[in-house]
């Protein structure tokens, strides 16, 4: 069973001030994910260094105006978590990226990118 973090820490994380480092380190994360890979919110979090700070990589993509491949990262077990056009247009580029889906969720067994955190080294 997954141990969730104290609801007082969850709170400290979501009231971070920005960091212009911290965005540099997801956007750098997301760049990462080739075509045709996804990888999850919590992924691309830990991946940048900041594990549990999966909401600010969602806030991020919401505010990138498209600069960054936003379609390539989804929820937990390969959830589209758009709703509406924005869902279906996410999920439409990424089948033609060639990612497969099984049922609504991304097929993470096939599609799920690995990331090379030693490559984030300066």
């Amino acid at each position: 069973m997954k141990r969730r973090p104290p609801a007082e820490v969850m709170r400290r994380i979501q009231r971070a001030p920005k960091s212009a480092q911290r965005d540099a380190a997801f956007r750098k994360a997301i760049r990462q994910i080739p075509r045709g890979k996804v990888a999850t919110y919590g992924q691309v979090a830990a991946a940048a260094g900041y594990p549990l700070f999966h909401r600010h990589v969602a806030a991020l993509l919401r505010k990138s105006g498209g600069s960054l491949p936003w379609q390539r990262v989804v929820g937990a077990g390969g959830a589209i978590k758009l709703k509406y056009e924005a869902g279906l247009e996410q999920r439409t580029r990424l089948e033609m990226e060639g990612v497969r889906f099984r049922g609504k969720r991304v097929d993470m067994a096939e599609h799920q990118h690995r990331f090379r955190t030693w490559e984030f080294e300066n």
